[in-house]
């Protein structure tokens, strides 16, 4: 008797993406010409909420840029290297310690 193959289930995703990964997604639908303000970037994704960790805690994109000194971006490389820090910092901050750390081992 042969073994069934496992069954392709792509209801749910392989990764969850966070911080810069979650944010180039909505960069990648938006049509932001740079050099842009953080307002005009913020107005042209709609300030969505992204997500900092794997647990699916977030915060409004424009809550992020706040924490940045720059307030115009040359290029969309120079605004993912400034917030990189910003989304690590929300992640670390937020770990809430040892049940944070295996929380974030669970798959659910």
């Amino acid at each position: 008797m042969a073994a069934r193959p496992p069954q392709q289930d792509t209801s749910s995703p392989d990764a969850v993406e966070f911080g810069i990964a979650a944010l180039v997604g909505h960069l990648d639908h938006a049509e932001v010409e740079y050099p842009a303000s953080r307002d005009e970037i913020v107005r042209a994704l709609g300030d969505p909420d992204i997500p900092y960790d794997g647990s699916g805690n977030s915060v409004a994109l424009s809550e992020a840029m706040e924490s940045l000194p720059e307030r115009r971006f040359e290029s969309e490389s120079e605004l993912l290297d400034l917030l990189h820090p910003v989304f690590e910092e929300y992640r670390v901050s937020t770990g809430g310690g040892l049940f944070g750390r295996l929380r974030a081992l669970l798959p659910f």
